[in-house]
C-alpha cells in the first residue's frame, strides 16, 4: 500500500513538473511574439515607405551640349490647418500674386475653402515656381518675421501656412531645336501616367528613368535619418550635331515659308554608319510647353512626320528601280529605249510627268528626264517577282527600327494581295501606288552611297550609366546591291544632274541626286490635281560619300515640281554642311589625299 501511495506521489511530482515547463514555453513564447509584436508596431507607425525617384538623365548632342535636362522648380501650397486670421489669408493671396503671378481671388477662394467642402487640408497653388520667386517668398518671410510685436489687438503680415517644396522637372534649354527628336516629359494624369512622351524621350525611357527605390523614412521629424543617394538615371549621347541641325531647320523654316508647303522634312545621315547627323521638321513644338502639341499638330500631322508619316514620294523612287534593274543585269547606263510618250500596263495608260514624249534614250537620259514611261519599261523588264524582292532588301516593306518613338509603315501591295494589279508594277515603279516615310527612303537610298551596304539609322551615338560609357555599334541592315551597282548608279546620277545644270548642283563638289514630285492620292476622289510632295535626295562627295540629305516638302504652292522647290534647298543645305563637316572642294581633297 505504501509502494502505491509512493508511485502516486511520483506521478504527482512528475505531472506538476509538466505543467510548469509548459507555462514556463508559453511565458516565453507571449515574450517573443511580444517583442516581434513591438518591432513590427515601431516598423508600422513610427516609420512609412517611399518612393524615392531617381533624377532623370540628361540627353546631349554629339559634342556634349545640353539638349534636355533638369532644373529646380518649387512646388507652392498652402495648409488650412496652420492658417490663421483673414489678414494672414489675403497677406498670403497677395504674395500669391504679387510673385507668383497667380490670381489673388482665385488663391483666397481656395485657401478659404474648408476641409467638408473639398476634402483638402493642403491646397497646391502650382507646381513649377522658379528659385527666384521662392526667393523672393522667403524674404518677404523674413521681412514679416522681423516685425516688431504689433500693438494689443493688432497682427502683423504672416506667410504662416505657406510651403514652398523644391523638386526636379524637365527642361529642354533649346526650345524648340531638335524637338521632334526629342520629344518631351508628359507630366498629366498620375503618376503612372508621366514620363518621356514620343521621339528619344519615349524611346529611352528605361534608361533615362533610372531605377525608383524604395526606402523607409522615419515619421517622428526628430528621428530622420538621411535619406539613401539614388543613382540618377543614364545620360544619352546623340549622334546630332547641335550646329548642323539648327542650319537645317533653319534652311527647312525658310524654304517652307518660301515655297508656301503645309510643312517639311529635312534628313542628314552619313551612310557609313547610319549616324542621323540632322533631323529637322516644321512645324516644331517647344518641349517646354507641350500643352500646346494639339494646337500645333492637327491629327494628321505627327510630332516627326520624319518617321511617323507616310506618303507617296514620287519620282525620288526611281533610284531603287534603276538600282535593281542594273544589279539584276536587266539594263546597262547605256540600255536604249524610245520614249513614244505613253506606255500600257494592265491595259492601261502610263503617261510622263509633262505628257511629252522624248524620243531615244539611254537609261541616265531616263534618270535626267525623270521619264515614268521609261521606268515603267524598266520594271517590266525586271518582272513583278525581282522588283519586290529588291523592294524587300532595300527594306519598302518594314520598319527601320530607327531608336525614335512611333514609327510607321504603310504595307507593301504584292502580287497576290487583294488590289494589286499589273498597273501597280509601273506607278510603283515611280514611286506612286505605295507610301513610304523620308526615313524609309534616306536609309534604303543610303545604300548606294555606302558600297550597297545599308546601315541602320539611329539618333544614339552612346550612354552613361553608373559612370561607364556605352557606345553604338553600328549595324548593318543588308546588301540589297552590290558595290559596282552602287557606284554606276551613283555616277548615272551625278551626271543626270550635272547635264540638266540642276538647281541641286554644289558648286566645288561632285554630288549625286534625284528629284521627286509625288502626287497626292485623295481616297476615293483619286489624286488631287493640283497639290504634290516635293523631294529631292543626293549624296557626296560622290567618289567618297559622307553625307546624303532627304528633302521633302509637303504640298508647296510656289511650285509643284521637287526639281524647283526642293533641289535648292538640298545644295544650300550641303554648302553649309561641308563647312561644318570640313570638307575641302573636291579638287583639293584629291589633292590631299594620299
Amino acid at each position: 500500500m505504501m509502494g502505491i501511495n509512493r508511485l502516486q506521489g511520483i506521478g504527482y511530482l512528475m505531472a506538476l513538473g509538466a505543467i510548469l515547463i509548459v507555462v514556463q514555453l508559453v511565458r516565453i513564447q507571449t515574450n517573443v511574439s511580444a517583442q516581434k509584436y513591438s518591432e513590427v508596431a515601431a516598423q508600422t507607425y513610427n516609420y512609412e515607405t517611399k518612393v524615392i525617384t531617381p533624377e532623370r538623365g540628361n540627353i546631349y548632342d554629339r559634342w556634349g551640349s545640353l539638349l534636355a535636362g533638369n532644373t529646380k522648380v518649387y512646388e507652392v501650397g498652402v495648409s488650412r490647418n496652420e492658417l490663421g486670421g483673414e489678414k494672414n489669408r489675403e497677406t498670403i493671396a497677395r504674395a500669391a500674386a504679387d510673385i507668383l503671378g497667380l490670381n489673388y481671388t482665385e488663391v483666397l477662394r481656395l485657401i478659404n475653402g474648408t476641409y467638408e467642402e473639398d476634402g483638402l487640408l493642403y491646397v497646391t497653388l502650382g507646381s513649377n515656381f522658379t528659385p527666384e520667386q521662392v526667393n523672393q517668398l522667403i524674404e518677404l518671410n523674413r521681412q514679416y518675421e522681423d516685425l516688431p510685436t504689433p500693438p494689443k489687438g493688432q497682427v502683423n503680415p504672416s506667410l504662416r501656412g505657406m510651403h514652398w517644396v523644391p523638386s526636379l522637372r524637365r527642361s529642354y534649354p533649346e526650345g524648340r531645336l531638335a524637338s521632334n527628336v526629342l520629344g518631351f516629359y508628359y507630366y498629366g494624369g498620375g503618376a503612372g501616367e508621366q514620363g518621356g512622351y514620343l521621339g528619344v524621350e519615349q524611346k529611352y525611357e528605361h534608361l533615362l528613368a533610372g531605377r525608383p527605390t524604395k526606402v523607409s523614412v522615419a515619421v517622428n521629424p526628430n528621428a530622420v535619418e538621411e535619406i539613401p543617394d539614388v543613382p540618377p538615371g543614364a545620360s544619352i549621347v546623340l549622334t546630332i550635331d547641335r550646329e548642323i541641325q539648327a542650319m537645317t531647320e533653319e534652311v527647312l523654316d525658310k524654304a517652307v515659308e518660301e515655297s508656301g508647303s503645309k510643312g517639311g522634312t529635312i534628313i542628314i545621315m552619313d551612310p557609313r554608319n547610319g549616324d542621323i547627323l540632322a533631323m529637322a521638321t516644321n512645324p516644331r513644338l517647344d518641349p517646354n510647353n507641350y500643352s500646346e502639341y494639339y494646337e500645333i499638330f492637327p491629327e494628321d500631322q505627327p510630332l516627326n512626320p520624319a518617321v511617323s508619316l507616310t506618303y507617296e514620294p514620287g519620282s525620288v523612287f526611281k533610284v531603287l528601280t534603276m538600282a535593281a534593274a542594273i544589279d539584276a543585269g536587266v539594263v546597262t547606263p547605256d540600255t536604249e529605249f524610245v520614249d513614244t510618250g505613253v506606255y500600257m500596263a494592265g491595259g492601261l495608260p502610263i503617261y510622263n510627268w509633262d505628257r511629252g514624249a522624248w524620243g531615244p534614250q539611254t537609261m541616265t537620259g531616263c534618270m535626267q528626264h525623270s521619264l515614268n514611261v521609261c521606268l515603267s519599261w524598266v520594271a517590266d523588264q525586271l518582272g513583278p517577282t525581282q522588283f519586290y524582292e529588291y523592294l524587300k532588301a532595300f527594306g519598302i516593306d518594314h520598319r527601320t527600327n530607327i531608336d525614335l518613338a512611333d514609327e510607321r509603315i504603310w504595307p507593301l501591295r504584292l502580287p497576290g494581295d487583294p488590289y494589286w494589279t499589273p498597273l501597280s508594277l509601273a506607278t510603283n515603279s515611280f514611286g506612286q501606288g505605295l507610301a513610304t516615310t523620308p526615313i524609309q527612303m534616306i536609309t534604303a537610298i543610303s545604300a548606294l552611297a555606302n558600297d550597297g551596304k545599308m546601315m541602320a539609322p539611329h539618333v544614339m551615338h552612346s550612354y552613361v550609366q553608373d559612370g561607364r560609357q556605352y557606345e553604338f555599334k553600328s549595324i548593318v541592315l543588308g546588301s540589297p546591291v552590290s558595290a559596282e551597282t552602287a557606284r554606276t548608279v551613283t555616277e548615272m546620277l551625278a551626271q543626270s544632274l550635272e547635264q540638266e545644270a540642276s538647281n541641286a548642283l554644289v558648286p566645288g563638289y561632285r554630288v549625286a541626286g534625284k528629284t521627286g514630285t509625288g502626287e497626292i492620292a485623295k481616297g476615293a476622289e483619286g489624286y488631287s490635281t493640283n497639290l504634290t510632295n516635293a523631294s529631292f535626295v543626293g549624296w557626296g562627295p560622290v567618289d567618297d560619300p559622307r553625307f546624303i540629305v532627304y528633302v521633302w516638302l509637303q504640298e508647296p504652292t510656289s511650285s509643284p515640281w521637287g526639281s524647283v522647290v526642293a533641289a535648292p534647298v538640298f545644295s544650300e543645305v550641303v554648302q553649309k554642311l561641308v563647312v561644318y563637316l570640313n570638307l575641302p572642294p573636291d579638287d583639293i581633297r584629291l589633292q590631299l589625299s594620299p
